[in-house]
């Protein structure tokens, strides 16, 4: 029984003929006859055409849809001349993996670029507000002292393939339906490098790089939040032959602090004072990441009443490194109730409460309990 046509091309049912032609194309290109060596490769690509006919043509893929293969028997396949595959088609797929007879000639694989490499680094809550340089150690390939480079033993350089004349490709020339083909692969005798080393560097085994130990100091700028990646550029591997370095990505992890938190670019602290403070208003110092600071709290502050300190939170930091300005420090209050009282502080909440009465009923908009006892803290009453 035929493979479903889908699962052919290897795209879902809802896939739109973007999709469709993109499946085909990579899939024709990998079981071309004139290009895979796969044993099967011919039928693969046979049946590949096959579902590329019907699921590119509306009217045969409704059918399909509906009915299954009954639906559009006899359509299609690699015998029936070419089938859904049009010339324009076969050009787009040759583009990539042919080059005409006697034009263009092979491309040697040039240098490959470093890799990149990442190195975690963790920092305190203040030091992530306000920046900090932190030496660094990771290991990276560096060029080799010995060859400078080059792969070669001292005294020697890598010479010409032979197989491919420095190319670093070769090219066989094979018979297609659209004429003579000259296809291209790279060069097993040097890698597509087009260079061989016969007698390779002891420091670095001809690769002309050494992984080495490498300690660097990295600016974290100030305003820096959890997971955030600083990118050096040129401090990764370096490159193959003289080609450029990789990069070094920074990550920075920022621990929690034991009272300050961060929102956005705002730090958030929770305090707790007493009831008479509230109810009478005080003056207390406070922490801040700038050091003590002076909060004023006016009678008669309730649980869950938010000061703002300007300026005294997080700079907003910019993707170029520089900032604009900070945000700000929230100091939320929760008011105590005492849970333990001396035998004078009961005394006198004793004598507070006689004088606001004892009677409880249901706040209507009128003046409660509390609101007497703040009051009387107060001396207004």
């Amino acid at each position: 029984m035929p493979r479903d046509y889908y699962e052919v091309l290897g795209v879902a049912r809802g896939a739109d003929s973007s999709e469709i032609k993109g499946a085909f194309r990579r899939l024709a290109r990998q079981y071309h006859p004139d290009v895979s060596v796969e044993a099967d490769a011919e039928e693969k690509f046979k049946e590949i055409n096959e579902a590329y006919e019907v699921l590119s043509d509306d009217d045969k893929r409704a059918r399909y849809d509906r009915f299954g293969h009954a639906g559009v028997n006899g359509a299609g396949g690699f015998g029936q001349g070419m089938g859904g595959i049009g010339f324009e088609d076969f050009g787009d797929i040759f583009e990539q993996v042919f080059t005409n007879f006697g034009g263009g000639g092979a491309r040697r694989r040039g240098a490959a670029r470093g890799r990149d490499r990442r190195v975690d680094v963790t920092i305190d809550f203040v030091e992530s507000v306000f920046g900090i340089e932190k030496e660094i150690e990771f290991q990276r390939l560096e060029v080799c002292d010995s060859c400078e480079g080059l792969g070669a033993a001292e005294g020697t350089r890598p010479t010409t393939c032979s197989r491919c004349n420095g190319s670093g490709e070769e090219r066989v020339v094979r018979q297609t339906i659209l004429g003579s083909m000259v296809q291209s692969h790279t060069c097993p005798n040097c890698g597509g490098k087009g260079q061989v080393i016969t007698n390779p560097c002891r420091n670095c085994d001809g690769s002309g790089r050494r992984r080495k130990r490498a300690v660097l100091n990295v600016k974290i700028p100030a305003g820096v939040s959890e997971g955030i990646q600083i990118q050096v550029r040129g401090d990764g591997d370096a490159g193959e032959r003289g080609a450029p370095p990789g990069n070094l990505f920074v990550v920075v992890h920022v621990k929690d602090h034991a009272y300050f938190k961060r929102k956005e670019n705002d730090i958030i602290l929770d305090i707790s004072i007493n009831i008479a403070q509230a109810t009478l208003g005080d003056r207390i110092q406070v922490d801040s990441v700038d050091g003590s600071q002076e909060l004023s709290i006016p009678p008669g502050t309730q649980t869950g009443k938010v000061f703002r300190l300007r300026g005294k939170g997080f700079p907003r930091l910019r993707s170029d490194g520089s900032n604009s300005g900070r945000g700000d420090q929230l100091v939320y209050v929760q008011v105590m109730t005492p849970t333990q009282l001396n035998e004078k502080q009961r005394e006198l909440f004793e004598q507070l409460a006689e004088t606001f009465g004892r009677e409880i009923s249901p706040q209507t908009g009128g003046r409660g309990f509390f609101d007497k006892v703040m009051d009387f803290l107060a001396g207004d009453e």
